[in-house]
């Protein structure tokens, strides 16, 4: 199996850090491996937060997960932004920095939301520019996650998997692989979501996300607000049988639990990954 993950290391399991958890954290100093902070939560404020994310990450290894550094947009990147936040990396010790393939706003308005690409070979020359630029101001390598989406465009040539094979190879940068986006995408546009799974470069991919989804019937909706479901449970096996030992997130953003049912849930990924790395040993052994 490739093991070559960039120079970045296997963290093994961890959580989203978020508000409602800070004093727990601080206090008890959970039996996770390490925490994902958003970006933006951090990048211009002081006080409390900042005495937060000092105390974590003094304890824990942290990873930076950006949810607007628009990679897509045609409006230009923003030198400042990447710039704040190579110094937050820096003072920190990120393990890596991540955000989402995707644009957020153009002509300078921000609509705080993760807009979909369109797949196209032109889109592609774009995107892997700017990551490249992106990854020269930032000294790292730029981490980039699949999102879910809700539409498509008809001018795409190329599946999603596609362009984000492409797009690793030419901007010579690492892939988040959220398997609950690969699903829901997968139910709301009717595509395999194993086919895309084993079309994703397994040697580019850094980190995996785990995370709950609503089931509308007609459609589902990304929204982190409940335990990962069972198909998501089986993707991640399937993920996790053409990697090698990556990274694992469990994002959890709304009608959020108390820390320890995180950390069950938290439990049933090692639970997962360790049947999988069982599973490769005796193949091996069989082989």
């Amino acid at each position: 199996m490739p093991t070559a993950r960039l120079g970045l290391p296997d963290l093994g399991f961890g959580v989203g850090l978020r508000a409602c958890h800070h004093s727990y954290v601080l206090s008890h100093r959970p039996r996770v491996d390490w925490f994902e902070v958003i970006t933006e939560n951090f990048l211009d404020v002081d006080g409390f937060p900042r005495h937060v994310l000092e105390q974590v990450a003094d304890s824990y290894p942290i990873v930076m997960h950006g949810v607007s550094m628009s990679i897509g947009s045609s409006d230009p990147l923003d030198l400042g932004y990447l710039h704040r936040v190579r110094r937050l990396a820096d003072r920190y010790g990120a393990a890596w920095v991540s955000d989402h393939l995707c644009w957020t706003g153009v002509l300078g308005i921000n609509t705080h939301d993760l807009l979909p690409m369109p797949f196209t070979e032109q889109s592609l020359r774009h995107v892997v520019e700017r990551i490249r630029v992106a990854q020269d101001i930032l000294e790292r390598p730029l981490v980039v996650e699949n999102p879910s989406s809700y539409l498509e465009y008809t001018q795409s040539t190329l599946t999603e998997w596609e362009f984000l094979a492409r797009m690793a190879e030419d901007a010579d940068c690492g892939l988040l692989l959220d398997v609950n986006n690969v699903y829901v995408s997968s139910r709301n546009h009717g595509f395999d979501p194993a086919a895309y799974l084993r079309s994703v470069p397994a040697d580019r991919v850094v980190q995996f996300h785990l995370a709950g989804h609503t089931d509308h019937g007609t459609h589902l909706i990304d929204t982190h607000d409940r335990p990962v479901a069972d198909p998501v449970w089986e993707l991640y096996r399937q993920a996790l049988d053409r990697t090698d030992a990556v990274s694992t997130l469990l994002e959890w953003d709304d009608r959020i639990p108390p820390f320890p049912e995180l950390l069950d849930e938290l439990d049933r990924a090692r639970a997962f990954s360790a049947t999988a790395r069982r599973s490769e040993v005796i193949r091996d052994h069989a082989g």
